[in-house]
């Protein structure tokens, strides 16, 4: 079988950087990716043949595992009855059953083929409705790739959008406007600045494309009060936290309900799958019922319908809590053999996700995460990789842990993490 460096360079010369994600490169911690041959529960395995414990999950649809058998299972019964229907299907209408019944703030959904396409479709929805064409998300949440969320500025928060990559003009992102995260001073001054103008305010309940920074007391209900004050429309991105923070998401677990909620990774059991829903007066401004136009060919994909099915079918009857007490305890036993070694680190936790920042300083916000020591955490990867841990290849991002994951797996990471310090 052939190596990971030799997939490696074949692939360099036929994908863009060798690989379909940016990250996956692993540029960021200064080695060349894995290639996986296969994945059940909590690991993966390599095409070199190393078995690996993997708090990745494919960033975050795996929660019940890899391979789980009766998501296996569906997918396997739906293949032969066609892949593709461009036409509805009952599974379709099940699944946003299951997701509506889990939202309290949604009545209405609509399936989409990813998280980047959810945002930008419930992006121009909340234009839509409003009228008004500016929007406000926080700087170092990501919300996909579509142009108006890759606006990048320093951290004033009034500053005029830019480009934050070329090939996204500026006409496109001057409409964004930037916040630092958990500030609500800076959202205040935006909506008194841009008064009447201002369509939403997308944010992630749970920061977790900046590493995992949780919302501070009041921040989200702050939007909440601000949106509702101003006519704008509060958008919840849980295309991460969806199903993982709570079954219902991170709005359930605060208690806060949003106008819009865009879905994604887990309501898929690990196929492509998007969704964004919400007030049905809202959701019926969307064509064929009404004018804001959104299509696509392979939304309600029948396959990812019943993975989405089977996979929510069981989270619906499983554990959180049990899970999230597991997880909090690993971490904490983390956070001591750090200690033990002289390391500096803070670890965020929430639900079954968790963030190692190498800092000894408070992280509320995008600003406090680049100051982490990147490198710390780049020579941290690679030893763990070398144990048999396989980490996000990126400090900025969350780790993830699944009901398959055993307490074998949490103390071989234990141990992996003494020896890589």
């Amino acid at each position: 079988m052939k190596s990971s460096q030799t997939w490696f360079a074949e692939a360099k010369k036929l994908i863009p950087g060798g690989v379909n994600s940016p990250v996956r490169a692993c540029l960021n911690v200064g080695c060349d990716p894995l290639f996986i041959a296969s994945a059940k529960g909590g690991h993966i395995t390599t095409v070199d043949g190393a078995e690996m414990v993997d708090f990745v999950e494919s960033w975050g649809p795996m929660l019940l595992g890899h391979a789980h058998p009766e998501v296996t299972r569906a997918i396997v019964e739906a293949a032969p009855l066609g892949t593709s229907y461009g036409a509805p299907c009952p599974a379709e209408v099940e699944l946003a059953r299951m997701i509506v019944d889990a939202f309290p703030a949604m009545e209405m959904v609509r399936m989409v083929n990813s998280g980047t396409e959810a945002t930008m479709s419930a992006l121009r929805l909340a234009r839509g409705v409003t009228g008004r064409d500016k929007v406000i998300k926080f700087i170092g949440c990501y919300h996909g790739h579509a142009d108006p969320f890759l606006a990048s500025a320093g951290s004033g928060v009034a500053t005029l959008s830019i480009p934050g990559t070329p090939g996204v003009p500026e006409c496109t992102v001057q409409d964004t406007l930037l916040a630092p995260y958990n500030e609500l001073e800076g959202v205040e001054e935006l909506f008194g600045k841009y008064a009447g103008e201002i369509a939403a305010v997308i944010v992630e309940p749970a920061a977790g494309n900046m590493g995992l920074v949780p919302p501070a007391e009041g921040f989200l209900e702050g939007l909440r009060r601000l949106c509702t004050a101003n006519g704008s429309l509060l958008i919840f991105d849980e295309v991460i936290t969806g199903f993982r923070a709570a079954y219902g998401g991170m709005q359930t677990r605060c208690g806060i309900e949003p106008d819009l909620t865009t879905l994604g990774k887990i309501i898929g059991g690990g196929l492509p799958v998007g969704a964004y829903g919400g007030k049905a007066e809202y959701m019926r401004r969307i064509s064929p019922s009404g004018d804001v136009y959104q299509a696509g060919t392979l939304s309600g994909n029948p396959l990812a319908m019943a993975a989405g099915l089977a996979t929510l079918s069981l989270l619906k009857k499983s554990d959180y809590a049990a899970l999230e007490a597991r997880v909090e305890r690993f971490s904490r036993d983390l956070e001591d053999i750090f200690r033990e070694k002289g390391v500096a680190v803070k670890i965020h936790r929430l639900a079954s996700m968790f963030t190692i920042f190498f800092t000894d300083g408070e992280i509320k916000n995008f600003a406090d995460v680049k100051k982490c020591d990147a490198e710390a955490y780049a020579a941290f990867f690679r030893k763990m990789r070398e144990n048999g841990i396989f980490i996000a290849p990126s400090a900025f991002e969350t780790a993830m842990v699944s009901f398959a994951h055993t307490e074998e797996d949490f103390a071989r990471t234990l141990e992996a993490a003494r020896r890589s310090l």
